[in-house]
Protein backbone atom coordinates (compact mmCIF):
# COMPACT_ATOMS: atom_id res chain seq x y z
CA UNK A 1 0.00 0.00 0.00
CA UNK A 2 1.13 3.41 -0.58
CA UNK A 3 2.16 5.62 2.91
CA UNK A 4 0.62 8.51 1.27
CA UNK A 5 -2.43 6.95 0.36
CA UNK A 6 -3.66 4.88 2.89
CA UNK A 7 -3.73 7.65 5.61
CA UNK A 8 -6.86 8.60 5.67
CA UNK A 9 -7.89 12.91 5.84
CA UNK A 10 -9.43 14.62 8.51
CA UNK A 11 -12.28 16.99 7.79
CA UNK A 12 -12.17 20.04 9.90
CA UNK A 13 -15.42 21.57 11.58
CA UNK A 14 -17.27 23.98 8.65
CA UNK A 15 -15.88 22.16 5.91
CA UNK A 16 -18.30 19.61 3.46
CA UNK A 17 -17.55 17.14 1.06
CA UNK A 18 -19.74 15.95 -1.44
CA UNK A 19 -19.05 13.47 -3.66
CA UNK A 20 -20.77 13.22 -7.31
CA UNK A 21 -21.22 10.32 -9.68
CA UNK A 22 -17.86 10.33 -12.04
CA UNK A 23 -15.74 10.90 -8.84
CA UNK A 24 -15.89 14.70 -8.93
CA UNK A 25 -15.62 16.01 -5.19
CA UNK A 26 -17.00 19.32 -4.57
CA UNK A 27 -14.85 20.89 -0.88
CA UNK A 28 -16.65 23.67 0.64
CA UNK A 29 -15.38 25.40 3.60
CA UNK A 30 -15.01 29.04 5.35
CA UNK A 31 -12.63 29.92 2.60
CA UNK A 32 -13.64 29.74 -0.37
CA UNK A 33 -15.44 26.14 -2.69
CA UNK A 34 -13.29 23.71 -4.69
CA UNK A 35 -14.28 21.13 -7.28
CA UNK A 36 -11.83 19.14 -9.35
CA UNK A 37 -12.64 15.47 -10.96
CA UNK A 38 -10.74 12.53 -9.85
CA UNK A 39 -9.84 9.24 -11.78
CA UNK A 40 -12.85 6.73 -11.63
CA UNK A 41 -10.64 3.98 -10.46
CA UNK A 42 -9.89 5.10 -7.27
CA UNK A 43 -12.47 4.86 -4.81
CA UNK A 44 -12.88 7.63 -2.66
CA UNK A 45 -15.55 7.45 0.98
CA UNK A 46 -16.34 9.43 3.77
CA UNK A 47 -15.76 7.47 6.47
CA UNK A 48 -16.32 8.69 10.40
CA UNK A 49 -15.71 12.41 9.48
CA UNK A 50 -12.59 11.45 7.46
CA UNK A 51 -11.96 10.93 3.37
CA UNK A 52 -10.44 7.62 2.87
CA UNK A 53 -8.82 7.24 -0.67
CA UNK A 54 -8.45 3.37 -2.00
CA UNK A 55 -7.59 1.47 -5.19
CA UNK A 56 -8.95 -1.25 -7.08
CA UNK A 57 -5.33 -3.37 -8.25
CA UNK A 58 -1.75 -3.29 -7.29
CA UNK A 59 -0.91 -2.43 -11.07
CA UNK A 60 1.35 0.58 -11.74
CA UNK A 61 -1.15 2.52 -13.12
CA UNK A 62 -3.25 2.44 -9.57
CA UNK A 63 -0.62 2.87 -7.43
CA UNK A 64 0.99 6.18 -8.45
CA UNK A 65 -3.08 7.55 -8.61
CA UNK A 66 -3.24 6.50 -4.72
CA UNK A 67 -1.04 8.92 -3.26
CA UNK A 68 -1.53 11.84 -6.07
CA UNK A 69 -5.83 11.74 -5.39
CA UNK A 70 -4.89 11.36 -1.51
CA UNK A 71 -2.70 14.39 -1.65
CA UNK A 72 -4.96 16.47 -3.99
CA UNK A 73 -8.03 15.60 -1.92
CA UNK A 74 -5.77 16.82 1.37
CA UNK A 75 -4.69 20.10 -0.29
CA UNK A 76 -8.52 20.87 -1.38
CA UNK A 77 -9.50 20.50 2.81
CA UNK A 78 -6.47 22.43 4.00
CA UNK A 79 -7.20 25.00 1.21
CA UNK A 80 -11.08 25.87 2.44
CA UNK A 81 -10.11 25.74 5.80
CA UNK A 82 -6.86 27.62 5.92
CA UNK A 83 -5.45 28.92 2.85
CA UNK A 84 -2.11 28.99 1.25
CA UNK A 85 0.39 31.05 1.55
CA UNK A 86 4.32 32.13 -0.74
CA UNK A 87 5.92 34.54 0.82
CA UNK A 88 8.41 36.40 -1.62
CA UNK A 89 11.00 39.17 -0.65
CA UNK A 90 12.97 41.90 -3.21
CA UNK A 91 16.51 41.85 -2.61
CA UNK A 92 18.30 45.13 -4.83
CA UNK A 93 18.70 48.98 -4.57
CA UNK A 94 15.79 50.45 -5.89
CA UNK A 95 13.37 47.32 -6.15
CA UNK A 96 10.66 47.06 -4.16
CA UNK A 97 7.06 46.43 -4.70
CA UNK A 98 3.17 48.33 -4.00
CA UNK A 99 -0.28 47.29 -4.50
CA UNK A 100 -2.54 49.56 -6.44
CA UNK A 101 -6.14 48.00 -5.99
CA UNK A 102 -5.77 44.62 -6.39
CA UNK A 103 -2.87 44.71 -9.05
CA UNK A 104 0.81 44.30 -7.95
CA UNK A 105 3.05 46.67 -8.98
CA UNK A 106 7.06 45.92 -9.51
CA UNK A 107 9.67 48.24 -9.62
CA UNK A 108 12.74 46.11 -10.83
CA UNK A 109 15.18 48.47 -12.23
CA UNK A 110 13.80 48.20 -16.01
CA UNK A 111 12.55 50.94 -18.15
CA UNK A 112 8.88 50.58 -16.94
CA UNK A 113 7.14 49.33 -13.64
CA UNK A 114 5.78 45.42 -14.31
CA UNK A 115 2.06 44.88 -12.97
CA UNK A 116 0.75 41.85 -12.18
CA UNK A 117 -3.38 41.41 -12.60
CA UNK A 118 -4.27 38.59 -9.71
CA UNK A 119 -6.25 35.59 -11.09
CA UNK A 120 -9.29 35.29 -9.43
CA UNK A 121 -9.15 33.68 -5.99
CA UNK A 122 -5.48 35.26 -5.18
CA UNK A 123 -4.93 37.91 -3.54
CA UNK A 124 -1.42 39.77 -3.02
CA UNK A 125 -0.19 41.59 0.46
CA UNK A 126 2.97 43.69 0.84
CA UNK A 127 4.44 44.39 3.87
CA UNK A 128 5.63 48.67 4.57
CA UNK A 129 8.92 48.81 2.94
CA UNK A 130 7.96 47.10 -0.08
CA UNK A 131 10.85 44.46 -0.01
CA UNK A 132 8.27 41.41 1.05
CA UNK A 133 5.32 40.54 -0.26
CA UNK A 134 2.87 37.09 -0.43
CA UNK A 135 0.46 35.75 -2.50
CA UNK A 136 -2.34 33.89 -1.05
CA UNK A 137 -5.51 31.50 -2.05
CA UNK A 138 -7.38 28.35 -1.32
CA UNK A 139 -5.69 26.46 -4.53
CA UNK A 140 -2.45 25.25 -3.89
CA UNK A 141 -1.56 25.04 -7.45
CA UNK A 142 -2.85 28.23 -8.57
CA UNK A 143 -0.94 29.97 -5.62
CA UNK A 144 2.32 28.35 -6.59
CA UNK A 145 2.18 29.19 -10.02
CA UNK A 146 1.54 32.71 -9.51
CA UNK A 147 4.28 32.73 -7.02
CA UNK A 148 6.81 31.32 -9.61
CA UNK A 149 5.17 33.68 -12.69
CA UNK A 150 6.19 36.98 -10.16
CA UNK A 151 9.89 35.18 -9.39
CA UNK A 152 10.52 35.22 -12.64
CA UNK A 153 9.86 38.43 -13.15
CA UNK A 154 13.12 39.16 -12.13
CA UNK A 155 15.24 35.63 -10.38
CA UNK A 156 17.88 36.15 -7.98
CA UNK A 157 21.12 36.66 -10.38
CA UNK A 158 24.14 34.84 -9.14
CA UNK A 159 26.56 37.34 -8.78
CA UNK A 160 25.17 39.74 -6.58
CA UNK A 161 22.05 38.00 -5.46
CA UNK A 162 19.66 40.81 -6.62
CA UNK A 163 15.95 39.84 -7.71
CA UNK A 164 12.67 38.40 -6.34
CA UNK A 165 13.10 35.63 -4.03
CA UNK A 166 11.49 32.94 -1.86
CA UNK A 167 11.35 34.00 2.11
CA UNK A 168 13.95 31.89 2.81
CA UNK A 169 15.57 30.81 -0.24
CA UNK A 170 19.20 30.38 -0.24
CA UNK A 171 20.91 31.94 -3.44
CA UNK A 172 24.47 30.30 -4.25
CA UNK A 173 26.48 33.45 -5.56
CA UNK A 174 29.59 32.77 -7.94
CA UNK A 175 32.98 34.76 -7.58
CA UNK A 176 33.44 38.05 -9.85
CA UNK A 177 36.14 38.18 -11.83
CA UNK A 178 39.89 37.25 -11.02
CA UNK A 179 42.52 39.57 -11.49
CA UNK A 180 44.15 39.67 -14.35
CA UNK A 181 47.59 36.84 -14.02
CA UNK A 182 51.04 38.29 -15.18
Amino acid sequence: MSRIGRMPIDIPAGVKVEIEPGNRLTVVGPKGRLSRAFSPDMTIEVVDGQLVVTRPSDARHHRSLHGLTRALLANMVTGVSKGFQKDLEIVGVGYRAELQGAKLVLFLGYSHPVEVEPPEGITFDVDRGGRKFSVSGIDKEVVGEIAAEVRAKRPPEPYKGKGIRYVGEYVRTKAGKSGKVA
